[in-house]
């Protein structure tokens, strides 16, 4: 905003001493209108091709105050014009390197296509999460959203291989594809499919008679509706108002409340292999453990007390922030 403010300010000036030295031509040498405006453009830039020259005294006069006021703001006038040009020009291609730079060394990370309502809430959340991301997005307008939030952006179609490529889908754990349309989203779950088979891919369906359906078979791992998700937390905060408050805290509280976390047990744990009972999860750390899902989808709720604990299992746990960081460390 500021380079353009420049960019005026120096053309509105540029212009008066343009229309003064034509005046003062056409007044002081009778020369005709574009006679001086020739004339002046050859003094104030200084090339003096010498064809037409000031013959009477106070025409002369009127020249040397010319070259010493207008040759000054044109030089000043290039030069700031230069300074705009390559600040708002090659700044912006060294970010874009730079910004591309770090986002090839990303590994592990996700990529969210689309930088909508539903977006930026997704980004926002992984942020909080500390997972690390970058957001494809085609509007310009957003990109600069993007960066000014302090995100990786990458301006483009999602749907691109090249795109897609370039974001390290090779090397990502996940793609969200959350765009307007839902034939767009299709098109990207086709193509980040066939970029990576073993990608876990989360699209955003509208919700429409058979979108859920072509997005499986394009080769999306799970379909989300925002609307029919929105609307069955309505219906349920009116039915069970304390049941939505309790999953509100649970997973909006932060550092200051309960916390709901999804815990990979690792070989190394120290309780790999042992039952809950045996674990000492619940007295040592103060945490319960609500479900245990195994590999092959298979999912433990209310785990019983001799339910042995595998390496490969992922515990659901509720209990305060700062006990379920102490058991993450320990996982």
């Amino acid at each position: 905003m500021n380079n353009f403010r420049n960019i005026v300010v120096i053309t509105i000036f540029f212009c008066a001493i343009l229309c003064a030295g034509t005046v003062g031509f056409m007044t002081f040498e009778e020369m005709s209108f574009w006679d001086s405006v020739y004339l002046t453009a050859m003094t104030i830039t200084t090339v003096g091709y010498g064809d037409i020259v000031p013959i009477h005294a106070q025409g002369k006069i009127f020249t040397v105050f010319l070259v010493f006021t207008g040759v000054g703001l044109v030089l000043y006038a290039f030069s700031k014009f230069a300074e705009t040009m390559v600040e708002g020009g090659l700044r912006n291609i060294f970010e874009r390197r730079k910004m591309k730079k770090k986002v090839s060394a990303l590994r592990n990370h996700y990529i969210v296509c689309g930088y909508g309502r539903i977006g930026k809430v997704i980004c926002q959340i992984l942020k909080e999460s500390g997972k690390s991301f970058v957001v494809i997005e085609n509007d310009p307008g957003e990109v600069k959203a993007i960066e000014a939030a302090g995100f990786f952006a990458l301006e483009g179609e999602a749907a691109d291989d090249d795109m897609l490529t370039e974001a390290g889908i090779e090397a990502a754990l996940g793609l969200i594809a959350v765009v307007s349309s839902d034939a767009d989203n299709v098109f990207i779950t086709l193509t980040a499919r066939g970029l990576n088979p073993d990608l876990f891919i989360l699209a955003r369906s509208s919700g429409t008679q058979g979108a859920e359906t072509k997005l499986i078979r394009a080769g999306a791992s799970k379909v989300i509706s925002p609307y029919y998700i929105g609307a069955r937390r309505m219906a349920q905060s009116i039915v069970r108002p304390t049941v939505i408050d309790f999953i509100d805290l649970t997973m909006h509280a932060g550092e200051l409340g309960l916390r709901m976390e999804e815990l990979m047990v690792s070989r190394k744990a120290s309780f790999v292999n042992k039952n809950l009972m045996e674990s000492g999860i619940r007295k040592k750390y103060d945490v319960i453990v609500v479900a245990i899902k195994r590999q092959g989808d298979e999912m433990l709720f209310n785990p019983r007390p001799d339910t042995v604990i595998l390496p490969g299992d992922i515990m659901i746990v509720l209990g305060d922030h700062a006990q379920i960081s102490a058991l993450e460390r320990e996982v």
